[in-house]
């Protein structure tokens, strides 16, 4: 029997399978540190235990999105470390505040598989979900992922795309976020004064900055959540493939680009739910990502007038700049746009 694994490739997954990923993760201030050196994050609440106390929370909670790299880490090795590409994302909901010292779990169930017209390859739709220590559950999403086959031969156990809502109810929004004292909340130290009411339905928000990647930053980064896909490392391989090189972990770009939004987006401190999102194009060391957000629409949440919740949408591109918010040229992507994110976030009213 042998004692290492090659990953799963298309053909071995199977509709209804569930997957108990390794390894165990704590979470540490180490982490935090990190992950705030390898992108840049300055939203107050998840950078001050103090100013997180004061509104309301225990201690500053861990970036809603190291969250869902640790998590997503776990699901790499037995989901797509044979991936060409992740893909999209949709129904993503945080259901819990992580804090330093919890340590994350994470299953997935295998809920769809298409093959390409290819036969090289074919796309794999789980739902993940992510675990404290206590059993309760701190984030679910499904993805979708490109996986190669290893025999062009081979044929799925069965095919079926998954019917996915396009929109998280804001009904179902708040729950990893305790009530606010808003009369606490330092819009000074935040860094702007904008409140839910501030921002209105089609508003666009250019981020202005860039930030250009580097192959160590990514590879660290990727690391960092035990992410072990092939197509981030591994440049021997990479090389023979048609696009011959390293792809940046998309997950990275997320980050990148939710790190950028702080200018203009300050107070939207907690992202709740991601709706749907597609990784539209790769992208590589040395290039320099750009974000602008745009606003979908606001709601209420049931029982709550601490917060409100507002529908963002966040586009991220590579070595052009947002002046015209650029996303489309007729029915396609403009070229430059590697991300496209629909998510909801909580602010102070």
């Amino acid at each position: 029997m042998a004692k290492t694994s090659a990953g799963r490739y298309f053909e071995d997954f199977r509709i209804g399978d569930v997957i108990r990923h390794a390894v165990p993760r704590t979470v540490t201030a180490g982490d935090v540190a990190l992950y705030t050196a390898l992108y840049g994050p300055r939203f107050a609440m998840q950078s001050s235990d103090a100013f997180a106390r004061a509104v309301g929370y225990p201690q500053a909670p861990v970036d809603d999105l190291l969250v869902f790299h640790v998590v997503f880490g776990k699901t790499v090795p037995d989901i797509s470390l044979n991936a060409v590409a992740n893909l999209g994302y949709a129904e993503g909901r945080f259901l819990a505040a992580v804090y330093p010292g919890d340590t994350l779990t994470a299953t997935s169930e295998v809920i769809g598989l298409k093959e390409n017209s290819s036969r090289r390859t074919g796309v794999v739709y789980v739902r993940s979900t992510g675990w404290r220590q206590d059993g309760e559950k701190v984030l679910e999403y499904v993805r979708w992922v490109m996986v190669n086959k290893r025999d062009e031969a081979a044929r799925p156990h069965a095919e079926l795309v998954p019917d996915l809502a396009t929109l998280v109810e804001p009904a179902a929004l708040g729950a990893a976020c305790p009530r606010i004292d808003t009369a606490a909340w330092d819009f000074g130290l935040s860094g702007a004064p904008h409140r839910f009411g501030d921002y209105a339905v089609g508003e666009k928000i250019d981020h202005v900055d860039g930030m250009t990647v580097q192959e160590a930053e990514h590879q660290l980064a990727t690391r960092l959540y035990q992410n072990t896909a092939k197509v981030h490392f591994n440049q021997f391989l990479q090389v023979r493939t048609r696009i011959g090189r390293r792809l940046i972990y998309g997950g990275h770009v997320i980050s990148l680009a939710r790190a950028l939004s702080y200018n203009g987006l300050a107070n939207v401190f907690h992202i709740d739910a991601i709706n749907s999102g597609s990784h539209v194009s790769p992208l590589f060391a040395s290039d320099t990502v750009f974000a602008w957000s745009e606003v979908l629409g606001t709601a209420d949440l049931p029982g709550r007038d601490d917060v409100g919740a507002l529908r963002l949408r966040l586009v991220a591109t590579k070595d052009r700049t947002c002046e015209e918010h650029p996303l489309r040229v007729g029915h396609d992507y403009e070229p430059g746009v590697i991300l496209d994110l629909d998510y909801w976030a909580l602010v102070p009213r």
